[in-house]
């Protein structure tokens, strides 16, 4: 209740944008355009840290090679404007760091970015025939209402329930909770990997979604290390120290792992999609130079914008390694 009382109350400015201009779209008055191809929304209520990147990755694996797909995003933390195709060789400026990572772990998607979805779906719309995708993947899309997607994907971190959160700016959501009863599905995110058919039932409990919405639990697998330089030695993976370098929205995923695995000695963290600088690579050098022995740990997104750091020490390029994340869908017990 009292989270309802915050929202609704305290924060009745912005509840009440949410609500009216949701009501707009509700009764038509404003419209939403639906598309002559299959367009799926990948979302959050919350702002970051859900897992939509990963799952998004989850989709093009379990999707037919044989289909064009396309991951249209905003393309957050670019330096760019407007619709842009992205390739492997491109600089996280032009593209944002995810959809970076997407293309070059997918190389076979047709992945887009732009800060107007529906212009962004014209443009994949009118590409030759031979090109043009048959499935449209929207990255962070639930609250761009002037598209109509064929299904709504909402994820939800299962460590910060919807229902026990407060709207921005004193809480994480950035919609009204029960906004996600227009999702078609909704994914309960990094889940504990023995989760309980008792705790994946609660949930769908608490959740209080539409009839016949499906609910899938997820966790995250940690794959081996992976060097971001050449000049990499991986005898720094078997140290027993451990620097976490991070710019995500939610990193205590990556610190429990590591916990499991290092004695974490250090972290420097930074804010989501963060382009670092010339102060904060000579931060991270000399924190490698004090410390010779420390294995220096970061996130795959966070290597799109690392590797292209011209300054960082052979010191750095010598111990830094990302984690790659995989999707796990957790079975439910029949």
């Amino acid at each position: 209740m009292r989270y309802a009382f915050v929202n609704k109350v305290l924060l009745f400015p912005y509840y009440f944008i949410l609500r009216a201009r949701h009501f707009m779209y509700d009764t038509s008055i404003l419209k939403s355009k639906k598309f002559p191809v299959k367009v799926i929304s990948v979302g959050n209520i919350t702002v970051g840290g859900t897992g939509k990147t990963p799952y998004i990755e989850h989709l093009l694996r379990e999707m037919s090679s044989e289909e064009r797909v396309a991951v249209l995003s905003r393309g957050y933390g670019r330096k760019s404007r407007g619709f842009h195709i992205v390739s492997c060789e491109d600089k996280v400026a032009a593209s944002g760091d995810e959809p970076l990572q997407i293309k070059r772990k997918f190389p076979h998607a047709i992945v887009v970015v732009d800060e107007k979805r529906r212009r962004g779906i014209e443009k994949l719309l009118a590409l030759p025939e031979g090109e043009r995708p048959a499935i449209i993947l929207l990255d962070d899309a639930f609250q761009h209402r002037s598209v109509m997607p064929d299904e709504n994907i909402v994820l939800i971190d299962s460590s910060r329930p919807i229902d026990e959160d407060c709207l921005l700016p004193v809480g994480r959501l950035r919609d009204l909770p029960d906004q996600i009863k227009r999702a078609g599905k909704v994914v309960v995110s990094k889940c504990p990997p023995e989760m309980e058919a008792g705790d994946m039932f609660m949930w769908e409990q608490r959740l209080n979604l539409s009839p016949g919405t499906e609910v899938e639990f997820t966790s995250l697998r940690y794959d081996e290390p992976v060097a971001i330089f050449p000049e990499a030695d991986k005898r720094y993976v078997y140290s027993k120290f451990v620097m976490m370098l991070t710019a995500i929205a939610n990193p205590q995923h990556l610190r429990y792992h590591l916990l499991s695995l290092y004695k974490i000695e250090d972290h420097l963290e930074y804010r989501d999609h963060h382009n670092f600088r010339r102060r904060d690579v000579k931060r991270i050098n000399n924190w490698a130079k004090n410390n010779p022995k420390s294995l220096i740990m970061t996130t795959e997104k966070d290597a799109q914008r690392l590797v292209s750091l011209s300054n960082l020490s052979e010191e750095v390029k010598r111990r830094l390694f990302y984690l790659p994340v995989v999707v796990i869908v957790l079975q439910k017990e029949a």
